[in-house]
């Protein structure tokens, strides 16, 4: 009986044909991973949300505060206004279960609201306490939310935040934002923008339209990449399977 043998070249390319899609393949797992690790926060922190406003504008800002402990709850939550900063107008939104509690302070220099008002007094501090049942398990989170404005001009607002837990531990989330170094407890920031002559071209704040662009910008960039991958991985299986020799 003779046996029919299969030419080395087609052979060799079927190997090279291979390897080619493995390696798409390994490519196409790290964007993903890639893909992932962008949606997902590195751990969770407190932070406001938007994280982006406009100056001179008016904003409802999100404090997200998840609980980090296996065996704590959270009870109570501070967040400090900057000195260097000022609000003339702070409005807590109830949180049912909690307790808001507005500490304010004198300014040295009175502000001028847009009716010609002297403001001589502003908002220092907001303190949420928790009623019992209303706290924070471990696996959840609370939001708090606030309306501010006209926000000041200046580039970011930094909101220190400390988290009371039920066993007695305070963690501080306090640490400035500083290029190229990774923070263990950053601080809630708010990042400001000058006004737009067109006001839909400053986005709308109160939706957190103003941070969203850049995300789905990057969601597109990567999912192009993703798909371009893919097309990669089946040009080579149907290269394969065309550089395969005929079944005899």
């Amino acid at each position: 009986m003779s046996r029919t043998r299969v030419p080395r070249p087609a052979r060799t390319g079927a190997r090279r044909a291979r390897l080619l899609l493995a390696r798409a393949g390994a490519a196409l797992a790290v964007v993903a991973a890639v893909v992932l690790g962008v949606g997902a926060p590195a751990s969770a922190h407190v932070t406001v949300n938007p994280s982006a406003a406009t100056q001179g504008g008016f904003a409802k800002l999100t404090f997200r505060v998840p609980d980090e402990k296996d065996s704590a709850n959270t009870v109570k939550i501070q967040v400090t206004l900057p000195d260097n900063a000022p609000i003339p107008s702070v409005s807590v939104k109830p949180v049912p279960g909690w307790t808001a509690q507005v500490q304010k302070r004198s300014l040295d220099t009175p502000l001028t609201d847009d009716d010609g008002a002297q403001i001589s007094e502003v908002v220092s501090a907001i303190t949420w306490t928790a009623a019992s049942g209303a706290e924070i398990k471990p696996g959840q989170f609370q939001e708090f939310d606030v309306s501010v404005g006209p926000l000041p001009d200046v580039d970011q607002i930094v909101f220190k935040a400390l988290q009371y837990y039920s066993d007695g531990d305070i963690v501080r989330w306090i640490d400035e934002p500083t290029p190229g170094v990774d923070l263990e407890h950053p601080a809630p920031v708010l990042h400001l923008t000058p006004a737009a002559d067109d006001p839909q071209a400053a986005g709308d704040t109160t939706t957190g339209g103003t941070s969203g662009g850049s995300g789905v910008a990057l969601g597109f960039g990567v999912a192009g990449a993703v798909l371009g991958l893919a097309g990669l991985a089946l040009g080579l299986l149907a290269y394969r399977r065309t550089s395969s020799p005929p079944t005899p």
